[in-house]
């Protein structure tokens, strides 16, 4: 009991500080090296990454965080193997089928973005349907689905000039919070930490525009791999960073230009 309690505290210490962690983004890599690893296919390794979600998710709320966007399918995806991409959506298809009512249970609004002119009809009402089950949930989860972040700003772009051409929006009144509110995670706070698993270091197409100020770590495990216990790790070197935006403190700055004098 003890030692639960102290961890208790340390999370709400990190509660505390100045910039929260609020918002992960995970670029969820290294699946078919997993299953390749162990004589399997493709499709079981991405089946093994997507029953690591729901530990994830649990472990993100406990310290705190209250949106988890996970870069399940890009838009570059398509160029796969057919058999692969044929895999894949089944297998999209099944998570809104069987998480749906599960998501909704534990609070978790659902929120699919990306391209959805590609999906079957069947598809696009299984996402439908899972949002809407699940809307009144409190941590939300994203799933980028056939999702690139120059995709999402080019389509954000068409929208503004479209405002501009029917004369709802003026040129010279677009700014970044205009060109937000028309982006796919329009709503939703900015990433403060995006992760990467396999050890790749990579921004691979995703969020481009939310990611500005993003905090990155890298894990070398492969996704299926990454538990709770790595989430924590990764949480604990958020926190043990100092973001500045940009900024600098005065203090220090005054006291590094004493260092050159």
């Amino acid at each position: 009991m003890a030692d639960s309690g102290s961890k208790s505290d340390a999370f709400s210490d990190c509660e505390n500080v100045a910039h929260p962690l609020k918002h992960v983004a995970v670029i969820m890599d290294g699946n078919n090296r997993w299953a390749k690893q162990r004589g399997l296919s493709g499709v079981a390794g991405h089946e093994a990454g997507v029953e690591r979600i729901r530990d994830i998710l649990h472990a993100a709320k406990t310290r705190g965080i209250e949106v988890v966007t996970l870069f399940a399918f890009s838009s570059e995806n398509w160029k796969r193997p057919e058999l692969e991409v044929r895999g894949l959506m089944a297998l999209f298809s099944s998570y809104l089928k069987k998480e749906a009512k599960k998501l909704r249970d534990d609070g978790v609004r659902l929120k699919v973005v990306g391209n959805r002119s590609h999906f079957s009809d069947r598809l696009k009402r299984l996402i439908d349907d899972a949002e809407t089950l699940t809307a009144s949930g409190q941590f939300t989860l994203v799933l980028c689905v056939d999702y690139g972040g120059r995709w999402d700003i080019a389509s954000a772009a068409q929208k503004i000039a479209t405002e501009v051409q029917m004369g709802r929006l003026r040129a010279s009144d677009i700014t970044e919070a205009t060109v937000g509110k028309f982006l796919q995670t329009e709503g939703l706070p900015d990433p403060d930490l995006c992760l990467r698993t396999a050890g790749e270091q990579r921004i691979s197409n995703f969020l481009l525009w939310q990611m500005a100020y993003t905090e990155f770590y890298f894990a070398n495990c492969y996704w299926p791999d990454f538990d709770a216990a790595a989430l924590n790790a990764a949480v604990d070197e958020y926190y043990s960073r100092q973001r500045r935006f940009g900024l600098r403190d005065a203090a220090d700055y005054e006291l590094a230009s004493r260092g050159t004098e």
